[in-house]
């Protein structure tokens, strides 16, 4: 097990900065504006000697109402698992009086504790730390964390404090199937995570928009291994208006992108939105495998349960193959369902197949109904061969193919997946010509065939 790291302070002194820079990654959201950061975001380090755990959490302001106050749990959990707590500071704010009182109750924790200072380019690094020395600590370490300075003499001081026994390298076992949860806001993404952890590991509040950044979590559940993106909720686009959420928003479509199986979490009460719609339309630009899930199940009629079951069949035609699962992710009901339904998309999207079997589907559907004539010439479809997982590909090699009718196109694909019982995943069917060996070369007539043209040509005039 890594050792961890938290970074802990008050909010806009640039510990999403740091986190960034110690990890290399973009991963934690970054902008000047108090507050952005609210769930705990973990990064591997490896730039020193041994690798270790580090956390970024969320500014703590010294309330502890609304979101401030569950932000402040995330802090107190975050310093609870860590080995080595940075507290960090700004020098060009100065020493406040609630750096003072953070520092009165991380000393209460007793973990071994270092002071960064950050935010001193451009300053004097004597006089800057000079401030921060009435607070008592031995160790003070000068930061310029959206240079990238200062991190050497941080690893140094971490050093000593970090175990002599620690892994060189981070665990690289398989960390399951990625699994992104999205949606609009406050349809129920981060109480699901919860309920599927069994503990608090992300910020859940009534207030839309509480998620801004995606949040991996790691998870295993009857055997299996799972690794949760929990992400920002996704608005119509002429709402989006402030560049934070707009970053929100890129994050949530990269969280897509890099998930296996993509669950978008419906309002049961509110059916199928333009948006919903919108959303899903993205998975499928991905190519993700997919599974609807509408949530609040619990709260409604039988009436409503009925109106929202036929919402989903009209306005969700274009993905009849995803699976649709009701569920309660507040009192937990029906997530056993749903986790199944994520293992039969995941098996779907990553399903092997072999020549053989793909070109006895391919004459069976051929033979089953045959594509339309393109200029009185029917089009040819000669063998097939897998092209690839996730989504499953299918090669198919003939003649004409680029005139196929969309109906027999869709014809096919429904065939496959019939065939092969494949499941919340699309499909990709991609369709290859063969090379015309005569294309661009002149026909050269002989001498006989020229005097017999001739001939011809004189007996048509004549007529």
């Amino acid at each position: 097990m890594l050792p961890v790291v938290a970074l802990v302070g008050r909010p806009n002194v640039g510990k999403s900065t740091l986190f960034n820079v110690l990890t290399r990654t973009r991963d934690a959201l970054v902008a000047d504006q108090p507050g952005l950061t609210r769930d705990r975001h973990y990064g591997i380090c490896r730039l020193g000697d041994s690798p270790f755990l580090v956390v970024d959490t969320g500014g703590l302001s010294g309330d502890d109402e609304g979101i401030d106050g569950l932000t402040a749990k995330q802090v107190e959990l975050a310093i609870a698992e860590a080995s080595i707590v940075v507290f960090m500071t700004d020098a060009r704010a100065g020493l406040m009086a609630l750096d003072r009182d953070i520092l009165i109750d991380l000393r209460k924790r007793g973990k071994p504790l270092i002071v960064a200072v950050n935010k001193t380019d451009g300053l004097d690094e004597t006089t800057s730390l000079a401030d921060f020395a009435a607070l008592g600590v031995a160790t003070l370490v000068p930061l310029a964390a959206s240079h990238g300075r200062g991190t050497d003499g941080l690893l140094e001081a971490l050093e000593p404090h970090l175990p002599a026994d620690a892994p060189e390298e981070a665990p690289s076992a398989d960390l399951g199937i990625r699994v992104a949860i999205v949606g609009r806001p406050n349809v129920g993404k981060s109480t699901l995570v919860n309920r599927l952890l069994g503990e608090d590991r992300v910020v859940v509040s009534d207030i839309a928009g509480t998620t801004r950044d995606s949040i991996r979590v790691p998870i295993e559940r009857d055997g299996k291994k799972y690794m949760l993106i929990d992400t920002a909720g996704v608005r119509r686009r002429a709402r989006v208006e402030e560049a934070i959420e707009k970053f929100s928003v890129i994050k949530t479509l990269q969280s897509i992108a890099a998930a296996q199986v993509v669950v978008v979490l419906l309002d049961a009460a509110e059916g199928v939105s333009e948006q919903d719609a919108t959303m899903i339309g993205h998975v499928l630009n991905e190519s993700r495998a997919v599974v609807i899930a509408a949530n609040k199940w619990d709260n409604l009629t039988k009436y409503q349960r009925e109106q929202c079951e036929t919402s989903l069949e009209r306005r969700l035609d274009f993905v009849a193959w995803a699976e649709r699962v009701f569920i309660s992710a507040l009192h937990g009901s029906g997530l056993r369902e749903l986790m199944r339904a994520v293992d039969r998309a995941h098996a779907s999207a990553t399903k092997q197949f072999n020549s053989s079997e793909l070109n006895r589907a391919l004459e069976a559907a051929y033979e089953g109904y045959q594509p339309p004539l393109v200029r009185g010439h029917s089009p040819k479809l000669r063998y097939a061969h897998p092209g690839g997982t996730n989504p499953p590909t299918i090669v198919i090699h003939g003649s004409r193919t680029k005139h196929l009718a969309e109906s027999y196109r869709r014809y096919l694909e429904n065939f496959f997946r019939k065939r092969f019982k494949l499941i919340g995943t699309p499909l990709r069917l991609e369709f290859r010509d063969g090379e015309n060996p005569f294309a661009g070369r002149k026909n050269v007539l002989t001498e006989g065939q020229q005097r017999k043209r001739q001939r011809l040509i004189r007996n048509a005039k004549k007529r």
